[in-house]
């Protein structure tokens, strides 16, 4: 008999650490935006990167020697994919609002859903959610700036990098200590944009950017790498769906954007895909595409390489 491809007790602590993590990143970005205006976003990212770097460094100590090719390689390549998606959404979340920032950038991991679905019932989940990503989308009522769509959709294209690469390292040999130097990776390359800004940055900044670093980038890289070794990347790539919902809440109480019928319907939708993911965890396999093997049936397609 088949294995369920994600059984539904991984399926619920991927859901409560990709939730955690969500919550951090939408707090931090918007604790970020509050330091925009005297620090610029570059440099804000770049700062709390290194904050980042520095705390993960210490917490996991990892090694340098006897790390293969493939594995530097899948390090480098994770934290190139961490400072492109977090200069981006920065770049996005400084010309428009952050809910809809975060849900153009959901359309990254939906479509990485999407493209991996192997069963009707995690297919169906990437689309309901994609729908309610596109109701979320209409709240501000024809509120528009190119350059902020822009920046949000190429955080997307990162994003959708990121939710694949969680899964390889999540089940790679790298472990946490990997985590920690994809992290400097990222670090390093943001650091041009900051290291100026580091000298005349107030106290009071720094705990700023403190916090933004702990809950926006240790906390939620920690846990989607967690998340990633539990399951697949596209059931993680669906439950990044919490991301738009999580983000139009904070929107709404920290920076005071309100919600209009098409935000609700589309949190209502979002969490339905989520719900049903869940429940669909450990369904029979009758329900997969024709074709197509789960994963780990005889004749399926190898999991992906190690990072």
């Amino acid at each position: 008999m088949a294995a369920s491809p994600a059984p539904r007790a991984s399926v619920l602590k991927a859901t409560g650490l990709v939730a955690a993590g969500s919550f951090g990143v939408q707090i931090s970005a918007a604790v970020s935006a509050g330091l925009f205006a005297a620090m610029g976003p570059f440099e804000v990212s770049s700062l709390r990167m290194l904050v980042a770097a520095l705390l993960l460094l210490a917490l996991f100590r990892p090694r340098l020697s006897g790390r293969s090719r493939r594995e530097w390689t899948g390090i480098v390549v994770y934290g190139i994919a961490m400072a492109s998606m977090n200069v981006a959404l920065y770049l996005a979340i400084e010309r428009i609002p952050l809910g809809i920032a975060v849900t153009l950038e959901f359309l990254g991991p939906t479509a990485v859903a999407l493209a991996s679905s192997r069963r009707v019932p995690e297919y169906l989940c990437a689309l309901m959610a994609l729908g309610g990503v596109v109701l979320i989308s209409l709240a501000p009522g024809g509120w528009f700036d190119p350059l902020g769509f822009l920046f949000a959709l190429l955080a997307g294209v990162f994003f959708a990098a990121y939710a694949v690469l969680a899964s390889r390292v999540g089940k790679s040999s790298a472990g946490f200590g990997g985590l920690a130097l994809s992290v400097t990776v990222s670090s390093l390359c943001t650091l041009p944009w900051g290291i100026g800004q580091a000298f005349t940055t107030t106290p009071e900044q720094w705990g700023l950017v403190a916090v933004s670093a702990v809950l926006g980038i240790a906390l939620p890289f920690t846990v989607d790498t967690v998340a990633g070794g539990l399951t697949s990347a596209r059931v993680v790539g669906t439950l990044f769906a919490l991301d738009p919902v999580i983000g139009s809440v904070v929107g709404l109480i920290v920076l005071g954007q309100s919600l209009d019928w098409a935000a609700f319907a589309g949190i209502l939708l979002v969490a339905a895909a989520g719900a049903l993911l869940v429940w669909s965890a450990e369904r029979p396999d009758s329900g997969r595409l024709d074709g197509e093997r789960l994963d780990g049936e005889p004749g399926a397609a190898p999991p992906p390489p190690p990072a």
